[in-house]
């Protein structure tokens, strides 16, 4: 049986690194059993994060990664730089995508130089299949292992309209094809949904077949309202 696992992506939020802090406190208070529970907080946020979290049950992840190891990159942070202060990272999140100029073959060589990520997709299966052949293009079989895909159809992003637990499925399915296609272990991968999740839909997530957990961004900054997300997966 594959793990549960629950990211909450803080993005950019909260306001100050104290506030970050006290978030991330209050996460690992209320962490229930039989999940796995992470956090993506903001870079400039990761050391104290990190720091707060270390005795905890609380994994840290970062919000994005370069894909060279150091260099004239103004701005970025690479896999270096955060080896003992996260686990993993998310890449190729639909944001990024929108706003920073992301596109699959940059995915694919970040992806080629983290052994651990959340892929965020596009909206129909064929799209999602797609993107994974892509970003995998450039990677190794070595710690894909840890590989974990989160399915986020962008109309559902901060919208408050989350997808319905079929298509999630759906979705998932496609995703652990893709996989099995370009040489991994599909079967053994986790799957996440993502796209306003809420306490309030997370039910029909956590029933869906083939989702193993949840990538949230909005609602993982209310502490009660991230575990009611964690109880639905526990």
């Amino acid at each position: 049986m594959r793990e549960r696992l629950v990211i909450g992506n803080w993005k950019m939020n909260p306001p100050t690194i104290a506030d970050a802090v006290e978030l991330a406190r209050a996460v690992a208070e209320r962490i229930p059993d039989r999940v796995s529970v992470g956090v993506a907080p903001a870079a400039i946020a990761l050391p104290a994060v990190a720091d707060a979290l270390r005795e905890e049950n609380v994994d840290v992840y970062a919000q994005d990664v370069h894909w060279e190891e150091r260099g004239a990159f103004t701005g970025e942070v690479s896999v270096s730089m955060l080896r003992g202060l996260a686990v993993g990272t998310i890449v190729g999140h639909s944001e990024v995508r929108r706003d920073l100029g992301d596109t699959d073959e940059r995915v694919a060589r970040k992806l080629a130089r983290e052994s651990a990520a959340e892929h965020a997709a596009g909206e129909a299966t064929a799209v999602v299949a797609r993107q994974v052949a892509a970003d995998l293009a450039l990677a190794t079989r070595r710690g894909l292992e840890r590989l974990v895909v989160a399915y986020e159809p962008i109309w559902a992003i901060g919208t408050g309209n989350p997808a319905t637990g079929e298509h999630a499925a759906a979705a998932a399915r496609a995703i652990r094809a893709a996989l099995k296609r370009a040489g991994v272990d599909g079967d053994a991968a986790l799957v996440l949904y993502g796209g306003s999740v809420s306490g309030r839909s997370v039910g029909e997530f956590a029933a869906a077949d083939g989702i193993d957990g949840a990538l949230v961004g909005g609602a993982s900054l209310d502490p009660e309202e991230f575990a009611a997300v964690m109880r639905a997966f526990a």
